[in-house]
C-alpha cells in the first residue's frame, strides 16, 4: 500500500541504550551466529531521534551529540536501514530525513544504533501514518539485529535466539546504574572472535559456555523477582567480559576501582568497553562515579535509573 498523507511534519522520539545483567554465550550455530541467553535492561540513557517527510527514495541521517563523528551518515547506517526496511515492507512511496542526537555511548555495548533503528522504526510508522501495531514493529525489527527488538520492547526482558527473541520478564524494583566509559569503541564481531580463540584454547576444560546452550542464571532471576539490589549485584555475569578485557586490558583498572568504592556489582556491559557498577542508591552513585574520575580510570561516569520504557514517541 502506498502512506496516506504524513500525520505530522516532525516525529520525535526518544530511545533508551540497554545494558545486559548477565549474558550467557553459547559456541557458534551453522549459520555463524552464537546462540545468547541474557537479560536485558532498558535504562535512562537516551538518544534522541527526529524523522521529517522527505522525497520520494530519498533517505538522509544526520547525528550529533556524543561521539557523533564515528557514526556513519549514509545507507549503512541501522537507522536508515530500519527507516527503508519499512518502507518497502509497505509499500510506502515517501522518503524521510532523520536526525539523532547522541547521548548513548558509541560501539559502547549498550545498543546505540539498535536502539537509533527502533527509533527510526517507530517514527517513521507515526510519520506515514500507518496501521502498525508495535508487536509487528518487534517482528520486523528482528531482521535488523538482535538487539533492536528490546530496544522497542524495554524494561527488563529475557533474550534468546541470537537475542532477537524476547520475553517481558515480571521483575520488581528499581536500580541506580552507574555507566563508565573511556576513549574508543570495541567492535563487537572482534570481541566474539575473541570469545571463540579464548574458548578454543580452553577447550581442555569443557564448560556450559563452550559446549551446551546457555541460560539465565537463577541467582538472577531470584533477584530480579525481589527487587533487591544487593542480590542483584553479585548475580551479574556476562560470558564476553573475558574477551573485552583481553582486547581492552586498561578495563580491568576500571573494574577494580569501582568494586573499591563499594559498588553492589559490576560487569562489562555487553561486548564493550563500557563498564557497570550496581549503586544502592544515587548518592552511593555519586561516590562511586567519583572515585572512578578521580583515579582517571574512565573519561566520564553518570547514573541511570532501570528499568525504564522502550522507545516512546514524544511528538
Amino acid at each position: 500500500m502506498t502512506a496516506p498523507v504524513p500525520t505530522s511534519a516532525c516525529v520525535a522520539v526518544r530511545t533508551p541504550a540497554k545494558i545486559n545483567l548477565c549474558l550467557g554465550v553459547g559456541a557458534p550455530r551453522s549459520d555463524g551466529y552464537h546462540p545468547l541467553a541474557t537479560v536485558y535492561q532498558a535504562i535512562g540513557v537516551y538518544d534522541d531521534l527526529r524523522a521529517r517527510p522527505a522525497a520520494p527514495g530519498r533517505f538522509t541521517i544526520r547525528v550529533d551529540g556524543d561521539d557523533a563523528g564515528l557514526v556513519p551518515e549514509d545507507d549503512s547506517n541501522l537507522a536508515v536501514r530500519a527507516a527503508r526496511l519499512l518502507a518497502a515492507q509497505y509499500a510506502v512511496d515517501e522518503g524521510v530525513s532523520l536526525h539523532v542526537r547522541k547521548t548513548i555511548p558509541v560501539a559502547g555495548g549498550m545498543a546505540g544504533g539498535s536502539s537509533d533503528a527502533a527509533a527510526a522504526l517507530l517514527a517513521c510508522a507515526r510519520l506515514w501514518g500507518l496501521d502498525v501495531s508495535r508487536d509487528e514493529l518487534v517482528s520486523l525489527a528482528a531482521s535488523l539485529g538482535s538487539d533492536v527488538p528490546f530496544c522497542l520492547v524495554g524494561g527488563t526482558a529475557t533474550g534468546s535466539g541470537r537475542g532477537e527473541e524476547v520475553s517481558s520478564l515480571p521483575a520488581d524494583g528499581a536500580y541506580t546504574w552507574v555507566v563508565a566509559t573511556v576513549d574508543g569503541g570495541l567492535s563487537t564481531p572482534a570481541v566474539y572472535a575473541e570469545f571463540d580463540r579464548l574458548s578454543a584454547l580452553d577447550a581442555g576444560a569443557p564448560t556450559e559456555t563452550t559446549t551446551g546452550t546457555p541460560g539465565v542464571p537463577d541467582a538472577l532471576l531470584t533477584a530480579l523477582r525481589d527487587g533487591d539490589p544487593q542480590l542483584l549485584g553479585p548475580a551479574l555475569s556476562n560470558d564476553l567480559q573475558p574477551a573485552a578485557l583481553s582486547l581492552r586490558p586498561d578495563l580491568v583498572t576500571t573494574l577494580e576501582v569501582g568494586d573499591a568504592a563499594g559498588a553492589l556489582g559490576s560487569v562489562v556491559s555487553g561486548s564493550g568497553p563500557t563498564t557497570l557498577f550496581l549503586a544502592a542508591d544515587e548518592r552511593h552513585g555519586e561516590q562511586i562515579s567519583s572515585r572512578l574520575l578521580a583515579a582517571g580510570a574512565c573519561r566520564s561516569a553518570r547514573q541511570a535509573a532501570g528499568p525504564v520504557a522502550g522507545a516512546q514517541v514524544r511528538a
